[in-house]
């Protein structure tokens, strides 16, 4: 007699149970005993955000590690690969003492549960080592089918932000968060949804506004205005004078070295506030590695989809979703540099519909605008 699966037993339109069902889909209760589940008789927790965290890796991660504290009874500790270069952002962890240090600090051995937020295994924007499995794997980007061989991967909700996410889990476990892992998740979801006005859910709007009677207001206005090096505005001046516009809708730069990786990412949501923009693509170079990142305005295109078959191709690592997205790509020899550029540049104008089109100085398209105006 043929074996009947679980599945085939149940009416249609019957939910299946939760065994059964992706974890992004099921109740956070559910999600959060499961993680609980994963998390016990371990000792020491190890929690990575991707390289050059922003603000919703840095607070996704000072999160969970305080709930594994609180719920778990581990020790945590989180730690980031690359540099924290943007002011914003060493304001966010100076400000709020944020217990973060870089990995070259920690030994991954002498660590028993290795968790990764606000990225995936398979990107390849993180410092884990090859060798070492990562356990529990939380983000609000798209799945990559890889990350479900983790025992534990929260992966592609209807989030905004994974801030969000960690903010359901704290509630789920019946935690108040401090005041600074409040504040810094609110900056978390307010830097990563502007505002609530690009790609947010009802849940970040929920998860927002129960945070707001928490966080200090006073620190957060430090975080958002820090002293700025004056290397930011010599890039700036630089980046202005660089940008190429390609009709009304496309701009592009090329940055040259960089004082900070995320700058790359920086230019290029600046300069998509351009008028009539619909594409904004910024790159520069950092210790060796190439960085790209790309804003959209056309809700036709997926930015997370193009940077991806544009980038991955040429043996980089990216990710990303609607409008707005990153890569990183290793440089070859300098001659091969100014050639992977070009040939970036190129493909990207192509799958923006200008290809061919003739680029203009974005600093002469202002003058002749104000002539005509």
């Amino acid at each position: 007699m043929p074996s009947v699966s679980p599945s085939s037993t149940r009416s249609k339109g019957e939910e299946p149970p939760s065994s059964e069902r992706p974890l992004a889909e099921l109740p956070v209760r559910n999600k959060l005993e499961e993680l609980l589940r994963v998390a016990r008789g371990r000792q020491r927790a190890l929690i990575l955000t991707h390289d050059n965290p922003d603000p919703d890796s840095l607070a996704s991660a000072v999160a969970l590690a305080f709930l594994l504290e609180k719920r778990a009874g581990l020790e945590a500790q989180v730690v980031y690969g690359g540099i924290i270069g943007r002011a914003e952002n060493l304001a966010l962890v100076k400000v709020l003492r944020l217990p973060i240090v870089p990995v070259s600090q920690v030994v991954f051995d002498e660590h028993d549960l290795l968790a990764l937020v606000d990225t995936q295994p398979p990107v390849g924007n993180h410092s884990v080592p090859a060798r070492y499995p990562v356990e529990v794997i939380i983000d609000h980007h798209p799945l990559r089918d890889e990350s479900l061989v983790a025992p534990f991967a929260d992966v592609g909700g209807e989030y905004g932000a994974t801030s969000t996410m960690m903010v359901e889990y704290l509630r789920a476990a019946r935690l108040e968060p401090s005041v600074e892992v409040a504040t810094a998740l609110f900056y978390g979801i307010k830097t990563d949804s502007r505002d609530l006005g690009r790609q947010t859910t009802p849940a970040d709007v929920e998860a927002y506004l129960w945070l707001f009677p928490q966080v200090d207001k006073h620190q957060l206005g430090r975080i958002e205005h820090p002293d700025l090096p004056p290397e930011y505005f010599r890039l700036y001046h630089s980046a202005i004078g660089r940008a190429r516009l390609y009709g009304q809708t496309v701009v592009t730069v090329d940055l040259g070295e960089v004082y900070s990786p995320d700058m790359v990412a920086e230019v290029a949501e600046r300069l998509s506030f351009l008028e009539g923009l619909k594409w904004s693509l910024a790159m520069g170079t950092f210790r060796g590695q190439l960085y790209v990142s790309l804003r959209v305005r056309d809700r036709r295109m997926n930015a997370g989809r193009l940077i991806r078959d544009i980038c991955e191709n040429r043996g980089g690592s990216a990710g990303g979703h609607g409008s707005m997205a990153g890569a990183r790509l290793p440089l070859p020899g300098e001659r091969a540099a100014a050639a992977l550029r070009r040939e970036l540049t190129r493909a990207f104008l192509e799958a923006f519909g200008v290809k061919g089109e003739r680029a203009r100085s974005l600093l002469l398209a202002g003058k002749s605008a104000a002539l005509e105006r």
